[in-house]
């Protein structure tokens, strides 16, 4: 990591060489949920199903989630510019590949909700993510609550008037990065990328907002999984297997065209997962796509 500099955050690095344009547009569109843009993108899920079906693992499968997981940490370390942030109208670049999502206790209305906060590193794997997101689901599953979310209980039990300082206070010190850490280590609003998988409830993808408070500047939404027809020269078609999945980006942190390479690999990796198992720094071949 470079040596943090007279501006930098706690979390990230201010740039200092973006172009005007993107600095004229941190002062004219100041908040994130300005700046949203959507796309989506239909997965063909046969070769995660082969993959999967490859690779048992009896005490804690491998799932379509586990790969669409892996699968963002190594686009945040190969494009890194996804994993840039606005904040006080400034730019920032990341210091660590932060995934979070939601983790149902049981599937249940009166089940509570906890936190899953994976971090990815260039020498990760789809194995060792898989690791990652197993130490993090099965503690959470049984019950146990992260650091964030006790704290968020210690603030709901206060006076309401203290409970609004406080909160006031909190969305301050995240504009200018000086939130403690244990603040932010497991908030899904500090985090790269937000995913949730409306998929596991049998919720189609759709179109999910970002949020001005924190640093996160793109969420990500699966969909359930559907059969779709694939048709062929002479006119007949195969019904095969898809998954929706749903980007929402602050269009601020970079440009339409990296954007657009960024989804184009995306769906790329997806339905080639064996490219996970190499080291997330191994550079994926962009030739390689249709």
């Amino acid at each position: 990591m470079a040596k943090r500099r007279f501006g930098d955050r706690k979390d990230a690095a201010l740039i200092r060489d973006m172009d005007a344009m993107h600095v004229f547009m941190a002062h004219l569109y100041r908040d994130r949920t300005d700046n949203e843009a959507y796309i989506s993108e239909t997965i063909d899920l046969e070769p995660m199903q082969k993959w999967i079906a490859a690779h048992p693992d009896g005490e804690f499968k491998y799932t379509y989630f586990h790969i669409i997981i892996a699968t963002i940490l190594k686009l945040l370390i190969e494009r890194p510019q996804l994993n840039r942030f606005i904040s006080d109208r400034k730019y920032y670049q990341r210091n660590e590949n932060i995934v979070s999502f939601i983790v149902k206790r049981q599937f249940t209305e009166e089940a509570a909700e906890g936190m899953a906060v994976v971090k990815g590193v260039g020498e990760d794997t789809i194995f060792t993510v898989h690791e990652k997101i197993k130490q993090q689901v099965v503690p959470c599953k049984s019950g146990e609550n992260s650091g964030t979310e006790d704290g968020m209980d210690f603030i709901t039990k206060m006076p309401g008037f203290l409970r609004k300082w406080v909160l006031s206070m909190i969305r301050w010190l995240s504009v200018k990065g000086k939130l403690p850490k244990f603040a932010t280590e497991g908030d899904s609003n500090h985090s790269s990328v937000f995913v949730t998988n409306l998929g596991s409830i049998g919720l189609k993808c759709g179109y999910h907002h970002l949020s001005n408070y924190g640093t996160c500047s793109i969420f990500v939404v699966i969909g359930e999984k559907k059969q779709t027809p694939t048709f062929h020269e002479d006119g007949t078609f195969t019904l095969r297997d898809t998954l929706d999945i749903g980007l929402t980006a602050d269009e601020r942190i970079t440009d339409g065209y990296y954007f657009a390479r960024t989804i184009k690999l995306l769906k790329y990796i997806m339905e080639h997962p064996e490219t996970l198992e190499a080291p997330f720094k191994t550079k994926t071949e962009m030739e390689a796509m249709a």
